[in-house]
């Protein structure tokens, strides 16, 4: 799945996460999909709803997070991790989380970094900036 149109990466999380509930076995990557629902009670009466949330709409209009689009960036931040792309990230999560000591509120910081980095790039019409996404993190 390296190029999902919107609707496939929703139907993955809504797939995952109907598979945990029905305790099913997960891929590794569906078991990844269904830690972060899980850890996201708010968006569980949503995943259940099935192919009707394939087409839900979320505008910054309605003051609302698009939570498919929260679930992905989490899940672009924990393959980012397993990986430690850009370089440096493992080590740049590790200070923040002996700072902040929650994974969950720890992984919230880089999501804003990495929703600002892919915004500027979209913005830019460039490729993500890796050392500006790093230095984001550290900052804060």
């Amino acid at each position: 799945m390296f190029n999902p149109s919107r609707e496939q990466a929703r139907a993955f999380f809504i797939e995952a996460w109907r598979k945990r509930c029905a305790r099913l076995p997960l891929t590794p990557l569906e078991t990844i999909a269904a830690d972060l629902a899980e850890i996201h009670p708010e968006y569980h009466p949503l995943l259940q709803q099935g192919d009707a949330a394939l087409a839900r709409e979320w505008t910054p209009e309605q003051g609302e997070t698009n939570p498919f689009l929260h679930l992905s960036l989490h899940l672009a931040i924990e393959e980012q991790l397993s990986i430690d792309q850009p370089p440096g990230l493992r080590t740049a999560f590790a200070n923040l989380l002996a700072q902040h000591g929650e994974r969950h509120a720890v992984l919230h910081v880089i999501l804003e970094c990495l929703a600002e980095t892919i915004w500027q790039a979209q913005r830019n019409q460039s490729a993500p900036d890796g050392a500006a996404y790093l230095e984001c993190i550290k900052r804060r």
